[in-house]
């Protein structure tokens, strides 16, 4: 009996990888990609690869993580304009491939980020339903990328993933962050009190599966886990996990400096909650941070 096929976006990032490897064995999965030889290398031989957005009425899933990086460079009118284009424009053509196939996939799941809430009060807690949404860039950014995938819940159900900070070894925040923890040097961004709202690469992925898997799931899903901390408390956590202190702040002013307007990214945040995974039975493997950092650093 052949596998049910998965066409996948973003395959060769940092959670595409995970999930590459985590569904390897259920799926045929096709990865679209620009660069065919650097994915063979990080995906191996039994991935599918295309160049292009195929016929996609031969596949039962669709899932979309591809984007612009959002924390590499400063955000310029330029870099802002290419963050969208990169999420939008393809999550147009990905929905447009399914409404032209005869047989649409059974599923579509389509990225998005916490910073869909934009910046609020360390008090105020979000999860799915919050109505007090802030306008910036980076809602824009999201409310933009979700209405687009909305546009196939005609013919096929959609879940959209809002992700938070991505917490493993081999990418994300916590790379960059390493090496400076690493020598003592790290420590709470700015004043401390915005909220992280994290989670564990290996959640992030077996959240994903989760859904893929649950057919009565569809709508908005935080992508978090169930104990946002504090920047300070972050930073602490790290500081214990590697053994070092961590009592060096990170003035504002050099996020600015560096990232313009993409400083909102470390000054501010949300504190969400992953109330719909949780009602919906979802058991995080890491729900509390100084585990999940004891997981990854082991």
């Amino acid at each position: 009996m052949s596998k049910p096929k998965l066409f996948m976006t973003g395959g060769t990032g940092f959670i595409g990888q995970g999930l590459c490897q985590a569904l390897e064995g259920r799926f045929a999965i096709t990865v679209l990609t620009r660069d065919k030889d650097k994915a063979r290398k990080r995906l191996g031989p039994d991935i599918s690869l295309c160049d292009r957005v195929p016929d996609l009425g031969g596949f039962d899933a669709v899932v979309n993580l591809a984007g612009e990086p959002i924390a590499d460079k400063r955000w310029t009118p330029r870099q802002k304009q290419r963050m969208q284009d990169s999420r939008w424009r393809l999550t147009e053509e990905l929905v447009a491939a399914m409404a032209q196939a005869k047989a649409p996939p059974r599923v579509f799941i389509s990225g998005s980020a916490v910073g869909y809430y934009g910046p609020q009060p360390p008090e105020v807690v979000v999860s799915e339903a919050f109505t007090g949404v802030t306008e910036d860039f980076g809602h824009a950014l999201c409310a933009g990328w979700e209405a687009r995938a909305r546009q196939a819940q005609g013919f096929t159900r959609v879940c959209l993933l809002r992700t938070g900070m991505v917490l493993g070894r081999s990418g994300g925040a916590l790379k960059k962050m390493l090496p400076a923890f690493r020598l003592g040097l790290g420590g709470p961004v700015g004043k401390g009190e915005q909220i992280l709202s994290w989670i564990a690469h290996a959640d992030m992925v077996r959240a994903i599966v989760f859904l893929l898997d649950r057919d009565d799931l569809s709508g908005p899903f935080d992508c978090t886990a169930p104990s946002p901390v504090s920047s300070r408390d972050f930073a602490k956590a790290l500081g214990r996990a590697l053994h070092r202190p961590a009592l060096l702040p990170l003035p504002a002013f050099v996020p600015k400096l560096l990232l313009g307007e993409g400083a909102t990214l470390l000054l501010d945040g949300q504190k969400v909650i992953p109330k719909r995974l949780l009602e919906a039975g979802f058991e995080f493997l890491y729900p509390e941070l100084d585990r999940a950092l004891e997981a990854i650093l082991a």
